[in-house]
């Protein structure tokens, strides 16, 4: 039973072709482009709308020169919102629920940040390690605490989201179970279980959004300490 819990978050194949790659190609299929037209459809002005107040949030307190980052982190977090999302629709696969995937995300970024900071201003950035003021015994192992928490970082971000919609996922499937096998001896008690799953899935659809949101965000702060 629970080896059938977990099978959700096996990557299926189909034909010999791991279906993984195909989930990762429909947030580009389902997203709208711009047309030359004067006036836009509903669809497009509210994708605009959102784009552009989800940049002017993140790049607020980033400098100018971060500012080179805004297409590249609109987008992971346009296409990690898309795959989120579609993973709870039934019978699909949620490709970031796999913490390879995330990992393969977050540590280019995260390294891509670092080797900017020790390009641009490698002392700013290596002062990061040494706390203003610090007593002189505690500075060797201060420098080897803030070291280890700046390699932690990218594990951080790729555990968290997988985490939480790992967690989610078999909180449904938990859920669901209960309601249908409690439908033929308990309809009441079925019925209560089966509103606790819609409120859950509501959740769901917020933590999806929410955690696409705070993985971008954590990497625009670490690019405001580098930038």
């Amino acid at each position: 039973m629970n080896l059938n819990f977990f099978d959700q978050f096996m990557s299926p194949t189909l034909l010999l072709i791991p279906l993984i790659y195909v989930a990762l190609t429909i947030p580009i299929l389902i997203i709208t482009s711009p047309s030359s037209r004067w006036l836009n459809n509903r669809l497009t002005t509210l994708q605009s709308w959102f784009i552009l107040n989800f940049t002017k949030q993140i790049f607020l307190p980033v400098n100018q020169s971060g500012h080179k980052w805004a297409l590249l982190l609109t987008s992971l977090m346009l296409m990690l919102m898309s795959l989120n999302l579609l993973g709870l629709l039934p019978y699909t696969f949620t490709p970031t629920t796999q913490l390879s995937l995330n990992m393969g995300f977050a540590v280019p970024l995260w390294l891509a940040t670092v080797v900017i900071g020790l390009r641009n201003q490698p002392t700013m950035t290596l002062g990061h390690l040494l706390p203003e003021g610090t007593p002189t015994p505690l500075i060797p192992a201060l420098i080897i605490i803030e070291t280890i928490s700046l390699f932690i970082r990218p594990l951080a971000l790729g555990v968290r989201l997988t985490a939480n919609l790992t967690a989610g996922h078999l909180l449904i499937q938990l859920i669901a179970t209960a309601a249908f096998i409690l439908l033929p001896m308990m309809p009441a008690v079925s019925m209560l279980t089966s509103t606790v799953l819609f409120l859950l899935t509501l959740l769901e659809i917020a933590v999806a959004m929410i955690q696409a949101y705070v993985f971008v965000l954590l990497l625009s702060l670490y690019l405001q300490e580098n930038v």
